[in-house]
């Protein structure tokens, strides 16, 4: 969570022209929230969960439910404004045989599609409170993920071995004991991802400002391609072959005017190659680990 200081100087000024000598305190509401869902016997299900304040940490257990753990905080300046908070804010929960979603529901929808075009309706409401949700979950081993959240909160994610699709704005994601096709985006923090098993088909991994650390198995066999523009590309893998300079040419147009844009793709073949896993980042260093 990021913090704000007040110069000393400035918080005394405050303080000597507030009319009891005290700034206010922030209004808090705290509550604990537990859900639990079965999904259809048989069916390798997907948890789906669009946080926007706040962290996530799912972990893998043996069990057939998928076990909810919630946080949640909502603050305001005053009474009036953190009761307004109370009512209105709320959480969305929905089942169908194979996929559970979480999500909040208002003040906005964080479903994908829908928190975009929040400001088409009810353009005259500010919200004056803040909110924050703290997840912790435990989900079958085979379980996919489809979760995301976007401030004031690291993605954590262990012994999952479904697909996994991870998104987070401002803050890291970890991924430990993986097994099954990943998609890791973040734009502030760093990506770390360690496989017990080869993902079964192509996986992505991208940070604007941060760190690419992933570990696969001694036996690796892929093609690689990675872009870094302040960064380096580092491996301790010694079966390691540079593939040519990979160039790829899209049309964009302007008016009457084409124009033809180039993007530079460097490549790498460890192994006998196979599959294709992308690497990108603006602002830091990509590190591909071989188990120890």
């Amino acid at each position: 969570m990021k913090r704000s200081f007040t110069p000393l100087l400035a918080g005394l000024a405050m303080a000597c022209a507030s009319p009891n000598g005290a700034t206010a305190q922030r209004q808090e509401f705290k509550q604990h929230i537990s859900k639990e869902f079965t999904l259809d016997r048989g069916v390798n299900g997907t948890l789906a969960l669009y946080n926007l304040n706040g962290p996530i940490d799912i972990v893998g257990y043996a069990g057939d439910k998928i076990l909810v753990e919630i946080d949640e905080l909502i603050s305001a300046d005053d009474t009036a404004t953190l009761e307004t908070g109370k009512r209105e804010f709320k959480l969305g929960f929905a089942q169908t045989p194979d996929t559970i979603q979480v999500y909040i529901a208002e003040p906005y929808d964080s479903r994908p599609h829908r928190w975009e075009n929040r400001w088409s309706y009810n353009d005259n409401r500010r919200i004056e409170y803040e909110y924050q949700l703290g997840f912790i979950i435990k989900v079958p081993f085979n379980t996919s993920l489809d979760i995301s959240t976007v401030n004031e909160g690291d993605i954590q994610v262990k012994d999952v071995t479904g697909s996994l699709r991870v998104n987070n704005v401002n803050g890291p994601i970890t991924i430990k004991n993986a097994k099954g096709v990943t998609r890791a985006r973040t734009i502030n923090g760093d990506v770390t991802v360690n496989y017990t098993d080869l993902p079964p088909g192509e996986s992505d991994y991208y940070t604007l400002n941060g760190t690419l650390s992933v570990t696969y198995p001694a036996a690796l066999s892929a093609d690689l391609q990675f872009k870094s523009m302040n960064g380096a590309f580092y491996t301790d893998f010694p079966n390691l072959e540079v593939l040519p300079v990979r160039v790829t040419k899209n049309v964009e147009k302007s008016g009457a005017t084409t124009v033809y844009k180039l993007n530079i793709d460097k490549q790498v073949r460890i192994g006998s190659g196979g599959k294709l896993f992308k690497f990108e980042t603006m602002n830091g260093n990509i590190y591909i680990k071989k188990q120890s």
